[in-house]
């Protein structure tokens, strides 16, 4: 009989899984209580950047001068509610740590640059798969400076990435001005990653690959993982708040609601949530024609099927806090600087904001790979901010151990046993 798998979560991560273990030939379920591409969802309102040179992780070193700071301004680019403190405490503290010195970052580069390494082309790939191939655009994306010294101030990142493999091109004012003519001219300097694409619309990507699924077999069934039923150490079932699930493996692709279904599997996770916003402009009179990330304001910009977006933040509150629209209207405003023929009395109908979970562990690294519970339990979650990019390749990962082969990348580095 046909094993079957089911996989818990419809984000990008789960959907590019069942695309991937259907093509193994496995049965598939996918499990999820909302819509796949939902407004709900963090593949909905991301950045749409598919940046192999996504390898930094957050945290680096001094940031940790800078906690007073991100306690004290509720709307700086990175904060931390009080009320919320005493219990993020301990990831903070490892959040920190991960980033002390530039050799953690640089370990931390390595093993992430195999997981988004050729994203715009293995997305790609997928999209057309899914009869959706227009949706991912492959033109390079650009880090924009005021000068050239802003740029080499962040030297020793750029550096690492080097390292790694990522190129560039560097942009003075007059060849960034000729490629981006929209843009303020308070910017100078640009660097340019040619390797780097994007995705036009996140949630309708993410839709067409659940569809898709669904099209070549897959179940698709609206209900909310709750736990598993475990027999020997082997999976019998998996458990929702529909009833029971029989299922010979399981992936848990919940996002930045995983972490009790890891604890039901065995393994304890400082799994966090690093909760993001977006600001979308409608109908907009400029039209950049590259993804960009001002280093003024650490936030991407793309051009997106509904309008100009700009994505960003963090804000460390919870699952359940209530928005700070404010942090959205941040966003606004520095797209207004950002591009002087966008009008500066906008209409609040013409501006959509959203608030997504980033799921986030504090070491920058997704947790993939078995469960200690049972080895037919795989872990594929907590990518922070690399779950768009590292969507494709994780899904090959997942599908590969599943199959009982060796995936194509190290996966060692995120092994969710690290945090045992």
């Amino acid at each position: 009989m046909t094993r079957h798998v089911v996989v818990i979560g419809a984000g990008i991560v789960g959907a590019c899984s069942a695309v991937e273990a259907l093509r193994e030939g496995f049965r598939v379920t996918i499990l999820d209580p909302a819509d796949p591409g939902g407004e709900q969802a963090a593949s909905y309102g991301n950045g749409c950047w598919l940046s192999p040179m996504s390898v930094i992780p957050p945290a680096v070193p001094g940031l940790w001068r800078k906690v007073p700071k991100f306690l004290m301004d509720p709307l700086g680019p990175l904060a931390i509610r009080w009320s919320y403190l005493p219990r993020v405490a301990p990831w903070l503290m490892r959040y920190l740590r991960s980033g002390w010195t530039w050799e953690r970052v640089a370990e931390t580069a390595r093993a992430l640059r195999p997981l988004v390494v050729d994203a715009p082309a293995l997305h790609k790939a997928l999209a057309e798969e899914a009869g959706v191939g227009h949706l991912i655009e492959r033109r390079g994306l650009i880090y924009i400076y005021p000068s050239r010294a802003d740029f080499e101030a962040e030297a020793k990142a750029w550096e690492i990435r080097h390292a790694v493999g990522v190129r560039w091109l560097e942009l003075g004012a007059e060849e960034l001005r000729q490629r981006e003519p929209d843009l303020d001219r308070r910017y100078g300097f640009g660097v340019m990653v040619e390797e780097g694409g994007h995705c036009t619309d996140p949630g309708a990507y993410t839709a067409a690959l659940v569809a898709h699924a669904v099209a070549q077999g897959a179940r698709l069934v609206r209900a909310r993982a709750t736990g598993f039923a475990i027999e020997g150490g082997r999976l019998a079932a998996v458990r929702t708040d529909a009833g029971e699930v029989a299922a010979d493996a399981a992936v848990i692709a919940a996002g930045a609601f995983a972490k009790p279904l890891a604890a039901a599997a065995g393994d304890r996770v400082p799994l966090e949530t690093e909760r993001g916003y977006h600001a979308e402009v409608a109908a907009p009179e400029v039209a950049p024609r590259h993804g960009l990330m001002p280093s003024d304001g650490k936030m991407s910009i793309m051009r997106t099927a509904r309008g100009l977006r700009c994505a960003g933040q963090v804000e460390i509150a919870g699952l359940d806090a209530a928005p700070n629209w404010k942090r959205a209207e941040i966003l606004r405003d520095h797209l207004l600087r950002c591009f002087p023929g966008l009008p500066r009395d906008l209409p609040a109908e013409r501006v959509k904001v959203w608030l997504g979970h980033r799921p986030s562990m504090p070491d920058g690294k997704p947790c993939l790979g078995r469960s200690r519970a049972s080895a037919d339990i795989l872990h594929a979650f907590g990518h922070g901010h690399t779950g768009l990019v590292a969507g494709a390749r994780t899904g090959r990962v997942v599908a590969a151990l599943l199959a009982g082969r060796e995936p194509e990348i190290p996966i060692a580095p995120f092994d969710p046993a690290r945090f045992a």
